[in-house]
């Protein structure tokens, strides 16, 4: 059951602010071709055969290519030959390798001083999905640990209207923790994972071995945290379809929105509101595992600063994640050249690499005819795991880019946040979310993580080693869900996760 939020209570759900703007009804299409949208986009009853267009999870955008390891690294198929090029040209900046300064190649110096990765592709390789470090592996890449205090006065953080955005930072490591340094400089330390076994009994007597992880840091190099000082872990997402997700008009993920679980059903998911900064305006975020971003530009503007110390005209920070306390990061040379633009990547870098991030497409589903997938289709349905991994949207009908304009998408997601219970909190709240809370992760493209990733670690900290145990680590609001998988018979469960695998 959808519900749709009036005024009143998004100014709830914004801790008393009333915003301008009435979400109950998108406005960018009216009349028939509303009708049409809701028609189109309301849950199926029927799962004897698949429904029409569902091969195309990206609508007209959806890539057309053999499946192997490159298959999340293809531009949308409905892009121009002009945007092909831009593509191609932000392609060549996501797979740059940035170095330190100073170097004879100045337009790629400006790396660190501390960083966590050389490049936006070393995190996201071939735009897939980060892991956790692998057996024996020395240096990990695509995963690292979020650091933050609980505020206090002053805050700094960016606010606006009584929303605010982000964290604030350890006083002295700042808001991530960097595992490498330039040379002549000591990394801040490296992340510690100690996991212990957890086994589940499953209904058919099936024993799952969970492995619930604790995280902490070792080899600090510039004294100790903060006392009070809060970790998450955080693996890179998967890049595909994010400019269809920014072009879902913000009244559809509303209108799923039931925060005081008015329906009954247990599911209460509520937007995360944050502060945009190429706006300064309140918006809705969307992006990132806690939804703390609203748009690509500054996901990938905060990306460049805190992953790789890149400093752009959105996030001007030239050192990077370096704080007053460590001083020896703050002296070290930076790439910031008057001639070359304002920043280390001026304005045409980080609008590229928006534009790539945002034209990467979906791959096409596969056997969606099959027997077992429409079962397992069902298993979905009737275990209630639509009710957060909502199938269908209907992009806005006046996107800027016309390859995102009225497309029928397949996200699998709500895009709000649920408490997803004890087992998954990391206790560390980030702008309007709390320690329980994840934003609901888009579905589309799982079925080929083993494919493009070289793996098959789910869930923001890569613990799950395939997609039963992400599914048994559901709890909170999803917990009906998940002991509805753990008591299906092993060909139910089969099924579903053959379901899963097509997507």
């Amino acid at each position: 059951m959808q519900v749709r939020l009036t005024l009143a209570l998004i100014a709830l759900l914004a801790g008393g602010m009333v915003f301008a703007q009435d979400y109950g009804v998108r406005t960018d299409v009216t009349g028939d071709d509303l009708a049409r949208v809701r028609a189109v986009t309301a849950p199926t009853t029927d799962f004897s055969k698949p429904e029409s267009f569902e091969t195309n999870p990206a609508g007209k955008a959806t890539t057309r290519f053999s499946v192997n390891q490159d298959s999340f690294s293809h531009f949308q198929d409905n892009l121009t030959f002009e945007q092909e090029e831009q593509f191609k040209l932000g392609n060549a900046l996501f797979r740059k390798i940035w170095v330190s300064s100073p170097s004879s190649t100045q337009a790629s110096d400006g790396l660190g001083p501390l960083f966590n990765a050389r490049g936006c592709q070393s995190c996201h390789i071939k735009d897939g999905r980060g892991h956790p470090p692998f057996e024996g592996q020395a240096e990990n890449v695509s995963m690292f640990l979020r650091l933050s205090v609980p505020p206090s006065e002053p805050d700094t953080r960016l606010a606006m209207d009584g929303v605010v955005a982000g964290e604030v930072g350890d006083p002295t490591y700042g808001t991530q923790l960097q595992d490498f340094a330039v040379p002549g400089l000591a990394a801040e330390g490296r992340m510690v994972i100690d996991y212990t076994d957890l086994p589940v009994t499953l209904g058919d007597g099936t024993i799952v071995t969970l492995r619930a992880p604790k995280y902490s840091v070792a080899d600090l190099a510039y004294g100790p945290l903060a006392d009070d000082v809060m970790l998450s872990p955080r693996l890179a997402n998967p890049m595909i379809g994010l400019g269809l997700v920014e072009n879902i008009p913000a009244e559809d993920i509303f209108a799923n929105a039931d925060p005081d679980d008015a329906n009954g059903d247990g599911i209460s998911g509520r937007p995360n509101w944050t502060v945009a900064p190429e706006t300064n305006t309140v918006m809705l975020g969307r992006f990132g595992w806690k939804a703390g971003m609203a748009t690509i530009r500054s996901q990938s503007a905060a990306a460049f600063a805190g992953d790789i110390g890149i400093s752009t005209p959105l996030v001007n920070l030239p050192h990077g994640d370096c704080t007053e306390n460590q001083p020896a990061c703050l002296a070290m040379p930076t790439g910031e050249q008057a001639r070359l633009g304002v920043s280390e990547a001026p304005d045409p870098v980080l609008d590229l690499v928006t534009f790539y991030a945002q034209t990467l497409g979906v791959p096409e589903r596969r056997d969606v005819k099959s027997d077992n997938i429409l079962a397992g289709k069902e298993a979905f349905y009737t275990a209630g795991c639509a009710s957060c991994h909502v199938p269908k949207f209907v992009t806005s009908k006046t996107a800027e880019n016309p390859a995102h304009r009225f497309q029928l998408i397949w996200p699998y997601s709500d895009f709000l946040l649920h408490d997803m219970g004890e087992g998954l909190a990391d206790h560390r709240p980030e702008g309007q979310a709390d320690g329980y809370e994840w934003r609901t992760p888009p579905l589309w493209g799982i079925g080929l993580t083993q494919t493009v990733s070289c793996h098959t670690f789910f869930l923001h900290d890569g613990r799950a080693r395939n997609l039963t145990e992400a599914i048994l680590w559901h709890g909170g609001e999803a917990q009906a869900s998940r002991d509805a998988f753990a008591a299906m018979t092993a060909k139910q469960r089969a099924d579903l996760l053959e379901f899963l695998g097509s997507l």
